[in-house]
C-alpha cells in the first residue's frame, strides 16, 4: 500500500471574512472546513457514523473501513462517499466519490481530478463573476418589482375608496329617492279624491303623477346601480394581503408558442387555442390561491376546464415570480391534462433583503435580494 500521507491534501484555505488576512488550514483532501475538527492528524479517526475507530493513516488510503465512507473523503474507495470542492471564488460543492479521478473535472477548481491526467481549467474565478454578475441583476429587478409593488398597492388602495365612497353615495341617494316616491305617492293618493273633479285640482294631480313616473324611473336606475354593484365579483375575490393582485382582475395576458396561443384572464380562467385556426379550449376556471402555506400568494390553481378524451378535466397551475414586467413566460404540460404556466408579476416581489457576496480576494459587496 502507498504511504496514505501522499493522499492526504494539507493546503492554505482563504476565509473570505471581509479580512485581508489568510489563514493556513490543513485537512485532508476532500474534507470541507466544517468538518475539520473530526479529521485530527495523529490521532485515532473514528467513523462519522460512529461504527468503528480506525487508526489516522487509514483517512484515504484508497480503502473503504467506513460504511458511511467518511474514512475516504479524498478518494474513489467508498461507493457512498462523497467528496468535497472547495471552489475558491465561487460556490464550494459536494460531488460523488465515485467522480473522482474519472478523467472528468466536475470542481471548477480541479481539485477532482488530482491524479487522473486530466487537462483542467480551474473557472471558479468567472464562475464566481458570472455568479455577481447575476445576483446583481436579480437584486436590480427585485428591488424595481418592490417599488411597482407598493404603486400597485396605492392604486388598488385608491380605487377600493373610490368604490365605497361611490356605494356611501348611492345608499344616501336611494334613501333620498325613496322618502320622495313615497311623498308623492301620498299627494297622489290624496289628489285622488272626490274634490279632484275640480279643474285646477285635476291638472295639478296630473303635474304630480307625472312627477311619480318620473321618480320611480329614477328609484329603477338607483336599484340597476345597486345591482351592478352587487355584481361585481371584484368585491369577493382575495386580491392579496395588500390588495396588490387587484390590477389583474380584467385583465388578460398571451403567449403564442409554434402551436397554441395560451391565454390566462387572472381570477377568471386559463385558455389554450391553435395558433393556426380551431377552437378554444378551456384549461382551468379559477379556482384559488394554491401556494405553500408561508406564502400562498405565489401559486394560483385554475381547474375544471375542458375535459380530456377519457380523461380527466383540463386544470392549470399558474406560478407567480418576481418581475418587473407583467407578463406569461413559458408554458408545459408535465402530466395529460395537467398544465403549468409561468408568470411574472410585480406583484410578488419581496422587500430585498442585504447580503454579501464574498469575493476570491477576501472583500465582500453589499448586494440587496
Amino acid at each position: 500500500c502507498s504511504n496514505p500521507l501522499s493522499l492526504l491534501l494539507l493546503f492554505p484555505l482563504s476565509l473570505f471574512l471581509g479580512l485581508s488576512a489568510t489563514v493556513e488550514v490543513q485537512r485532508p483532501r476532500g474534507v470541507p472546513l466544517s468538518k475539520r475538527q473530526f479529521y485530527e492528524e495523529g490521532k485515532p479517526f473514528t467513523c462519522l457514523d460512529g461504527s468503528r475507530t480506525v487508526p489516522f493513516d487509514r483517512v484515504n488510503d484508497d480503502y473503504c473501513d467506513c460504511k458511511d465512507g467518511s474514512d475516504e473523503p479524498g478518494t474513489a474507495a467508498c461507493p457512498n462517499g462523497s467528496f468535497h470542492c472547495t471552489n475558491a471564488g465561487h460556490r464550494p460543492a459536494f460531488i460523488p466519490s465515485s467522480r473522482i479521478n474519472d478523467g472528468i473535472c466536475d470542481c471548477c477548481d480541479t481539485t477532482d481530478e488530482y491524479n487522473s491526467g486530466a487537462t483542467c481549467k480551474n473557472t471558479c474565478r468567472e464562475m464566481g463573476r458570472r455568479e455577481r454578475e447575476s445576483l446583481q441583476k436579480l437584486a436590480e429587478i427585485t428591488k424595481e418589482g418592490f417599488l411597482l409593488k407598493q404603486q400597485l398597492i396605492e392604486e388598488a388602495k385608491r380605487k377600493k375608496e373610490e368604490k365605497q365612497s361611490k356605494l356611501t353615495e348611492l345608499q344616501a341617494g336611494k334613501r333620498d329617492v325613496e322618502e320622495k316616491v313615497e311623498a308623492l305617492r301620498t299627494v297622489k293618493e290624496t289628489a285622488e279624491q272626490p274634490e279632484k273633479e275640480a279643474k285646477e285640482r285635476h291638472l295639478k294631480a296630473w303635474e304630480e303623477q307625472k312627477a311619480v313616473i318620473r321618480m320611480e324611473k329614477d328609484k329603477a336606475k338607483m336599484a340597476e346601480a345597486f345591482l351592478e354593484l352587487d355584481d361585481d365579483k371584484e368585491l369577493s375575490f382575495d386580491f392579496g394581503p395588500s390588495a396588490e393582485f387587484t390590477y389583474l382582475y380584467s385583465q388578460c395576458y398571451e403567449l403564442t408558442t409554434s402551436e397554441y396561443i395560451y391565454k390566462i384572464c387572472p381570477f377568471n380562467r386559463v385558455s389554450q387555442k391553435p395558433k393556426f385556426g380551431g377552437s378554444e379550449t378551456n384549461l382551468g376556471s379559477w379556482g384559488s390561491w394554491a401556494g405553500p402555506d408561508d406564502n400562498k400568494y405565489t401559486v394560483m390553481k385554475y381547474e375544471h376546464g375542458t375535459g380530456c378524451w377519457q380523461g380527466p378535466s383540463r386544470s392549470t397551475t399558474v406560478k407567480l415570480t418576481c418581475g418587473k414586467e407583467t407578463t406569461v413566460t413559458s408554458t408545459s404540460e408535465p402530466s395529460r391534462c395537467e398544465y403549468l404556466m409561468e408568470f411574472t408579476t410585480p406583484a410578488v416581489c419581496q422587500e430585498p433583503l442585504p447580503v454579501n457576496v464574498v469575493h476570491v480576494d477576501g472583500h465582500s459587496d453589499h448586494v440587496e435580494l
